[in-house]
């Protein structure tokens, strides 16, 4: 039997089956459960449920995972840290950041895209989003990646070394930083906690 004559029959029986499952459905004899059958060198198994409708579970207590709100989506450019730092510190002033944390967010957040700015090509996105009780910042590049040794929670840069000090301070001032970075770009996550409410 060619090709085509064996996918026929397999058609068929399988019509078959699904004819005979429907109209034991209508009747109220379906027995659900899988239904096998031999089509060639091949097992077929065919499952059969209720009708729609009809024996449905509920999903239960379940709640899809909740979505952070968006406060800020921009592109980043060289002549965009200014506004960009400026537009950060409103949002987050609005989310209820004040005082130091206020002003060490913001200062992570400019230090995370003038490297963009200066070793990423230039141009970058800013996400700020709140959600589960965070503020998360992320920043994302299509440079070349982060060499090696920044990858790590830097230790305290030298008195005179040349760099290394944006990444550190994002550490110091973030309750947390992450990073995925590779040579097709960058993806740097900072994340502060909301101020608790008075």
């Amino acid at each position: 039997m060619t090709a085509a004559g064996c996918a026929a029959v397999a058609f068929g029986v399988g019509n078959q089956r699904v004819q005979k499952a429907i109209a034991a459905e209508r009747s109220g004899a379906s027995q659900l459960g899988p239904v096998s059958y031999g089509v060639g060198c091949t097992s077929v198994e065919e499952i059969y449920g209720p009708a729609l409708g009809q024996d449905v579970r509920s999903a239960g207590d379940w709640e899809p995972a909740p979505v952070a709100s968006l406060l800020l989506d921009r592109v980043i450019g060289r002549d965009d840290i200014t506004v960009l730092r400026h537009q950060a510190a409103d949002c987050l002033a609005g989310a209820g950041f004040a005082g130091d944390r206020l002003s060490g967010f913001v200062l992570a957040i400019n230090e995370v895209i003038t490297n963009v700015v200066l070793h990423a090509g230039g141009h970058g996105r800013l996400v700020l989003s709140i959600g589960d009780g965070s503020v998360w910042c992320t920043v994302t590049d299509s440079g070349p990646g982060i060499p090696q040794r920044y990858l790590t929670p830097p230790d305290v840069p030298g008195a005179f070394e040349v760099g290394g000090r944006g990444i550190w301070l994002a550490y110091q001032l973030c309750d947390e930083v992450t990073m995925a970075t590779g040579p097709i770009g960058t993806t740097i996550g900072l994340r502060m906690a909301l101020p608790a409410a008075s």
